[in-house]
């Protein structure tokens, strides 16, 4: 499987593969999640808002299937970020996740500054937006990212494609082989 993003350069010349940046949000259930909560988990991360009105319910229903396969392996988690925090707060998400049925240690929702969540969506190479003629307000991309337990980029899935999703669940199988 590649590994996605830029590389960089280590001072001593070796050459680095791309890793997400430091981040820390609040989930559903008012915990800290931050690098250090999924170090050494392989995770798959979404960027979604609550009254979406478009293609948020497709992707949950896909992303329940991940969950679903793997709520029981404590090397894989979710992390969901809201792209609209204004609306999305910690109680929202948690109200949210308990419309999902989902175990929240394993799925968290994560709401935080706009901008730096908008951000992070760059380093994740999808996109987030606010725009005013989107329906919701907001734009943003389909895709699940799969991210190694080294915090690589892995690949890149249609969330709302089912045979899309069913590639990530084999590509996350051979993650985990690897770990």
């Amino acid at each position: 499987m590649p590994v996605y993003g830029n590389k960089t350069v280590s001072p001593n010349g070796d050459s680095l593969d791309y890793t997400l940046p430091v981040f820390s949000y609040l989930d559903q259930d008012s915990n800290t999640v931050d690098v250090a909560a999924i170090q050494n988990k392989i995770f798959v991360a979404e960027f979604f808002f609550t009254s979406c009105p478009s293609i948020c319910p497709k992707m949950q229903q896909q992303m329940l299937r991940f969950y679903e396969k793997y709520k029981d392996n404590s090397d894989v988690i979710i992390l969901a970020f809201t792209i609209d925090p204004q609306r999305d707060s910690v109680g929202k998400l948690n109200t949210y996740a308990h419309k999902l049925k989902i175990e929240t240690s394993k799925w968290h929702l994560l709401t935080g500054n706009k901008d730096s969540i908008y951000a992070l969506a760059e380093s994740f190479l999808v996109s987030a937006a606010e725009d005013a003629d989107a329906p919701g307000g907001h734009i943003h991309s389909g895709n699940f990212v799969l991210v190694d337990a080294k915090q690589r980029l892995r690949g890149y899935y249609d969330g709302t494609n089912e045979e899309s999703v069913t590639k990530l669940l084999d590509e996350t199988d051979l993650l985990l082989q690897e770990k």
